[in-house]
């Protein structure tokens, strides 16, 4: 997928957070470490570091949502993210993303920290971001 491609569907997945330009996208995409899955729908960006999958980002636009897809591509990502060596993976949630953190929560992530007020909101306080993880091996 393009970076432009990516940025669109960022753009479309989320209106209370700032979303990622093509430039970011352009950026992670040179590094060999990031490993992205999707489509024009939805779509899982991540990086492997040593024994490490950090889950950068999951987009899936708002009038795909409820149907799979987001959940699709994490389990691709993570099965990506394995086959490159990565042990366990981890990702950060804003707390009110109940949608995701129900994701989440399905596929056996577990938190293991908060960052306070760390997403702005456009139209509201800043938000807790959740720390989560999951063993990939087990």
């Amino acid at each position: 997928m393009t970076p432009a491609i990516l940025a669109q569907v960022h753009a479309a997945a989320f209106d209370r957070d700032r979303p990622w330009s093509a430039d970011e996208f352009a950026d992670l995409l040179a590094s060999p470490l990031v490993i992205t899955v999707g489509d024009d729908r939805a779509f899982a960006m991540g990086r492997v570091i040593a024994p490490e999958l950090e889950i950068l980002t999951v987009a899936c636009r708002r009038d795909m949502q409820r149907q799979g897809l987001g959940q699709a591509c994490v389990l691709a990502l993570l099965l990506a993210g394995q086959q490159k060596g990565a042990q366990t993976a981890f990702l950060e949630v804003a707390d009110d993303n109940l949608a995701a953190r129900h994701l989440y929560d399905r596929l056996g992530f577990e938190k293991v920290g908060v960052r306070r007020a760390y997403y702005d909101r456009t139209n509201g306080p800043a938000v807790d971001a959740l720390v989560l993880s999951k063993a990939l091996n087990a």
